[in-house]
């Protein structure tokens, strides 16, 4: 399966953060995350695992009862129903991974 880029619409989530969607089949979804300096990713959890990858810019990222400054190129590993969440330090993109897929990302699609 082929997902081109441009298919994909970035949705505006407010507060300086966008979604978009990408490949998601199987037990497997894949999701890019943009970032307003500033913007934050509130603390939240959810019954998936989930990696992050940055893709560019600098986050300050709590999981669990840790926080660190991640940067372009750092991955991060989120196990299932553990809090975590982000303050954007300088404005970039994030890339998500989650198994199984989030369904509550896919509303009406």
């Amino acid at each position: 399966m082929f997902v081109n880029h441009d298919d994909c619409p970035l949705e505006d989530l407010g507060g300086g953060v966008r979604r978009r969607i990408l490949a998601h089949a199987g037990g497997l979804m894949q999701v890019e995350v943009h970032f307003d300096e500033g913007a934050v990713g509130p603390l939240h959890s959810h019954p998936h695992e989930q990696l992050t990858h940055v893709l560019s810019g600098e986050f300050e990222f709590t999981i669990g009862d840790e926080t660190r400054v991640v940067r372009a190129g750092d991955t991060l590993y989120k196990r299932p129903n553990v809090v975590h969440g982000c303050v954007c330090r300088k404005a970039g993109v994030l890339l998500d991974t989650f198994t199984p897929q989030r369904q509550d990302f896919l509303g009406s699609r």
